[in-house]
């Protein structure tokens, strides 16, 4: 393992990269419950999925450790399993076999733009600044849905989002596990994170967040996927102006959802270049197109990489054996689902608040003097949180950075990939949203 993963070189070992792989998958476990639970209301076998979703962050991720060798963390996707539930499925009123369809053709045009370059491309021509500001929006980002899990924060009709009920049992247990994590991790006690998540889940049980259902059996044998894999629609009704717009809307969202992830989370770790690229994104980006077709093959949303691979990051995660770790425990889940799922939201809050705040730090690097670097960057990092999307804070920082550079006299910072991008995108809001 020295060997293959060059773990001294990074400045690691078995040890801290296994607990990292095991941090990382605590933080993100509870996808196994959320995406089934959302694409069965399209009308999918929730068993099914359930088998799908680990399977496909499993192998995924394990094939980003051994063949990208980054610390990266791979599953559906939050928001695009939404979207293919409640937009393609509810308002468009097609199929979740259609549905299914568009996620393999879009998975399908990603292994070919990941073979051709082109989302490498994209990658290496985003300005430094930017992928400094994406971290740190990241950062905001998942630090809101730890604030939203927990109920610290809560939707307001007059104000939008206001303080939630901190009396609430789950806010309290969060308050709690912030405190005791934030302690252990000053102290610099090893697998403070992961001691949080525990810790959580057991403060919880009196408290009633952590709920022992009756019965409980900790072994299970996993859900069959005969209902869900490889149900895909026949050719003839792929050929139609609103399939290629899911499967576009599909594209838009995963690339930058993942070219965010992996430029955010690379910068927060220093292992971009000393010209903000970052070795082996080819295989990276790959490898999430890989899995984005065997998903949906075996029965599931579009497989991108996770923002939470941050957490495992921060544990001291930094080659592939944390990505090997976290996927043999997606696998392993498969026979012990109800145990995994024991794991309530008041566990996993306050780690994404925990590492929001670590990759904020990253804001430091960026030019705040020059308002053609500040202006983009502060609208990279403020849009995540406000439109709920890090693809969109992406898309405003480009447009931004594009135009304002240009308008300022200097051109010659803006590459042309900024430009068709930024026409790109304008066209999208004129024509798309």
């Amino acid at each position: 393992m020295e060997k293959f993963f060059k773990l001294k070189e990074n400045g690691t070992n078995v040890k801290t990269e296994i607990l990292a792989g095991l941090t990382t998958f605590m933080t993100m476990v509870y996808i196994l419950a959320v995406n089934p639970g959302l694409l069965s209301q399209a009308g999918m076998d929730f068993g099914g999925v359930f088998t799908a979703t680990a399977l496909a962050a499993g192998l995924s991720t394990i094939l980003m450790g051994l063949y990208a060798k980054y610390p990266f963390a791979l599953a559906p996707g939050m928001g695009l399993n939404a979207y293919f539930a409640f937009t393609v499925c509810g308002v468009m009123g097609y199929s979740w076999q259609f549905a299914l369809t568009a996620v393999l053709v879009e998975g399908i045009i990603f292994i070919i733009l990941s073979f051709l370059k082109v989302r490498e491309a994209i990658f290496d021509l985003i300005p430094l600044s930017l992928k400094k500001a994406v971290s740190a929006g990241i950062g905001l980002f998942i630090a809101f849905l730890g604030f939203t899990q927990a109920g610290i924060i809560s939707n307001n009709d007059a104000t939008l989002i206001s303080l939630g009920d901190l009396s609430n049992p789950t806010a309290i247990v969060f308050m709690i596990t912030l405190l005791v994590t934030a302690i252990l991790y000053a102290k610099k006690v090893k697998g403070a994170l992961l001691i949080g998540i525990i810790f959580a889940t057991v403060i919880g049980i009196p408290f009633g967040v952590t709920v022992l259902p009756e019965n409980f059996q900790i072994f299970s044998l996993p859900p069959s996927l005969k209902d869900v894999a490889f149900k895909f629609v026949p050719f003839k009704e792929i050929m139609t102006a609103d399939f290629w717009i899911v499967v576009l809307t599909f594209l838009f969202v995963d690339i930058f959802d993942t070219v965010g992830t992996l430029a955010g989370v690379a910068a927060k770790t220093n292992m971009l270049d000393k010209d903000g690229k970052l070795p082996r994104v080819s295989a990276a980006l790959t490898t999430d197109a890989i899995g984005t077709v065997f998903g949906s093959c075996m029965g599931t949303s579009t497989v991108t990489t996770y923002v939470e691979s941050s957490a495992g990051v921060a544990e001291g995660g930094r080659t592939g054996l944390t990505a090997v770790t976290t996927g043999v425990m997606f696998l392993l889940a498969l026979f012990i689902a109800p145990l995994f799922q024991l794991i309530p939201a008041a566990a996993t809050a306050p780690i994404l608040v925990m590492v929001g705040m670590f990759m904020m730090s990253s804001v430091m690097d960026i030019n705040f003097n020059d308002t053609t670097e500040a202006l983009p960057a502060f609208l990279t990092i403020a849009m995540m949180p406000f439109a709920y999307s890090i693809a969109e804070g992406i898309v405003f920082g480009i447009i931004s950075y594009t135009l304002i550079k240009t308008l300022t006299g200097k051109h010659k910072e803006v590459s042309p990939l900024m430009w068709i991008l930024s026409i790109l995108f304008i066209l999208r809001y004129i024509f798309l949203v």
